[in-house]
């Protein structure tokens, strides 16, 4: 007796994906961890920014404002080589990007960014906003 078996045209997609990403972006697969970017407010008039970013050094590290967005981009490339090996050059690389439209009211000049645990931490000061204008109802004169 045969079983039939409903064919799935996306089944090898969807296996290639758990193989690769694991059942989500965020599950570590082979060594390899898509990195976390945490975006929030402490208060009204500090937008921050935290990057984990493990393994990168200061110097591996730009940050720049472009159009109205931070620019978060570090690499990170090693080389090692054996001598007693002649054949051996052991390589690695690591590339991180991030663009982040920031508000309008966010001060560009005064940005403060400081590495500390493989974690980036960038404080963008905002202008305050205006406070709300009160208007005043007032009778009808006759």
């Amino acid at each position: 007796m045969s079983k039939l078996v409903r064919f799935d045209p996306f089944a090898e997609i969807d296996a290639l994906q758990k193989h690769l990403f694991g059942d989500d972006l965020m599950t570590p697969s082979r060594g390899v961890m898509i990195p976390t970017t945490d975006v929030y407010t402490n208060d009204k008039n500090e937008l921050v920014v935290e990057a984990h970013l493990p393994n990168f050094a200061e110097k591996d590290i730009n940050i720049e404002i472009e159009n109205g967005a931070l620019v978060i981009q570090a690499a990170h490339h090693e080389e090692e080589k054996d001598k007693s090996k002649k054949y051996v050059v052991r390589e690695s690389s690591s590339s991180f990007y991030r663009r982040i439209a920031l508000p309008d009211r966010a001060n560009s000049d005064k940005i403060e960014a400081h590495l500390d645990g493989g974690v980036l931490n960038i404080t963008i000061p905002l202008s305050p906003l205006p406070e709300p204008k009160k208007i005043t109802v007032k009778a009808k004169s006759k």
